[in-house]
């Protein structure tokens, strides 16, 4: 079990370091976010949360009202506690594009990156930072967020807890009930998709792969296949094997989100 109250401390400590006028904070009803504000809020520096919805749900919506209502009662620099309804900007933003490159993924990215736009506007007008509610396995491990969406911020306090960690630190923290027992999911899609349906793998699952890769420095599926052609490890057969390609795979290809990208360097060239 994790020290939560050591971890508490860690993280608003941390944030604190930081010199922030105050911090701006995208609430979608989900665990991540709930923590992430939530840390935010015990700094006592001004914490500005806002809920963006897009054609959510309203359990997704309810949950959202419901954590921020709670900071609102518990903390007295939560300073605002806004929602900010982009559907009709999506639904224009739509319409100014032709059909043929707006797909299902380019929408529900676009969502994001709408959504990251509006926090910026917040925390530039403000002078505060924008904080990010992605976890270890997500944005470290399997790269399960947008690009230049909710991958757009400032400091990541979280980033470092897988989700498992997570869940323990929002049961410490005292978390809104509905937000704990909910299924995540990105709430970028029309239907009902939870992440687990989305990536094809629980977070236990790839907590199990991240720490199996982090502890013999696997980066691909061929450094997993020449470390067994050296004998340093069993070969994983069944469900292990899926999900370990599952994350490889995802890791690889997330490479992009995850590093600067590459700069053209021109030393050898002359410019003259």
């Amino acid at each position: 079990m994790m020290n939560c109250y050591k971890v508490t401390n860690t993280i608003v400590d941390w944030l604190r370091s930081h010199n922030s006028r105050g911090y701006v904070i995208g609430i979608s009803g989900g665990i991540d976010s709930a923590v992430v504000s939530t840390l935010c809020a015990m700094t006592r520096l001004p914490t500005v949360c806002i809920t963006m919805p897009i054609n959510k749900t309203p359990d997704q919506l309810n949950r959202a009202y419901e954590h921020m209502s709670f900071l609102k009662n518990n903390y007295n620099n939560v300073t605002e506690c806004s929602i900010v309804n982009l559907t009709e900007t999506f639904d224009t933003l739509k319409k100014a594009f032709p059909s043929r490159v707006m797909s299902d993924l380019a929408l529900a990215n676009a969502q994001s990156r709408l959504r990251m736009v509006a926090l910026y506007i917040y925390a530039n007008s403000l002078g505060y930072l924008v904080v990010g509610t992605g976890n270890k396995v997500e944005d470290y491990g399997v790269g399960f967020f947008t690009k230049y969406g909710d991958g757009g911020i400032d400091l990541s306090p979280i980033g470092d807890l897988i989700k498992t960690e997570v869940y323990e630190l929002a049961k410490y923290l005292e978390i809104v009930a509905s937000i704990q027992a909910a299924k995540p999911t990105d709430g970028l899609w029309d239907d009902s998709r939870s992440d687990e349906d989305a990536i094809g793998a629980s977070y236990p699952e790839l907590e199990w792969a991240m720490g199996l890769c982090e502890t013999l420095y696997i980066e691909t599926m061929k450094d997993y296949e020449d470390l067994y052609k050296k004998g340093y490890m069993p070969i994983f057969t069944g469900r292990q094997k899926d999900v370990l390609e599952i994350y490889l795979k995802r890791h690889e290809n997330s490479q992009h989100k995850m590093n600067m990208p590459p700069i053209c360097h021109l030393s050898g060239c002359s410019r003259d």
